[in-house]
């Protein structure tokens, strides 16, 4: 049935909403039996990639270019790095610096979040390494967003100096709502996962719901609020712990 091109997805020059019927499926090298819906990527001028990885039964995903976190949005995932086996069920997630091997197949048909980024060493942090993480999000404590127990975060990566960017879930409960409008010089990567709102990208407002996806530029102003009765709940990207100069020390 045609809809004579109606969609809520819009890009404009600071952000991108796209909604999953304007989604296209591709390969990519390094995958077998796997399709990706690429999400946003340095063509755009994101300085990072966010994917939504399709698995059919037995696919898999070999060794990243860069950095890459992976969060398990459906089925099941072994991953293997170091000569271990680890299986994600949905919720679980990996962060694996550049550089160390690994794959990942998948147990049944299996959607993910895939996230990959360059890294930027520090000249201080030159002998210092980063260290894989392998979790589950329901493991992890949750803590109010500025003090507001509605509006719940975890953090999904590990955190410290070497580590340049952040990947959290955020969920609000019916009503909740950022407390001011935001305008910063990191960038986000925003896959919704549960529920709806509003949202504020720069001078747009936009009806948002569980799987779309978000991309905000730099200095884009944004603000949330979750409708409806059920929770709001996406996962979020974000650079961190960079100097905008550059690599500097």
């Amino acid at each position: 049935m045609h809809h004579l091109g109606l969609t809520r997805s819009s890009l404009k020059p600071d952000h991108l909403l796209q909604t999953p019927n304007t989604f296209i499926r591709t390969p990519l090298p390094g995958a077998e039996g796997v399709e990706f819906v690429v999400h946003v990527a340095p063509q755009l001028g994101a300085r990072f990639t966010q994917m939504t990885a399709e698995f059919a039964a037995g696919g898999t995903l070999g060794p990243a270019p860069a950095q890459r976190f992976i969060y398990l949005l459906e089925g099941a995932l072994q991953l293997t790095v170091n000569g271990k086996d680890h299986t994600l069920a949905p919720g679980g997630f990996a962060f694996l610096p550049q550089g160390p091997p690994h794959t990942v197949r998948a147990l049944a048909s299996s959607r993910a979040a895939v996230i990959e980024k360059p890294y930027e060493p520090l000249p201080s942090e030159a002998n210092q390494s980063l260290s894989i993480c392998v979790g589950a999000e329901a493991s992890i404590a949750s803590t109010p967003l500025m003090g507001d127990d509605a509006l719940q975060v975890r953090s999904l990566m590990p955190d410290g100096p070497a580590y340049d960017f952040a990947v959290n879930t955020m969920t609000y409960q019916p009503g909740a709502a950022l407390s001011m409008v935001e305008i910063h010089v990191m960038e986000h990567g925003l896959l919704m996962l549960e529920g709806g709102g509003i949202y504020k990208l720069g001078d747009s407002w936009y009806p948002v719901q569980a799987g779309d996806f978000i991309w905000m530029a730099p200095y884009c102003p944004q603000w949330f609020g979750a409708l409806g009765k059920q929770p709001a709940k996406y996962l979020i990207y974000k650079d961190w712990r960079r100097h905008p100069l550059g690599s500097w020390g």
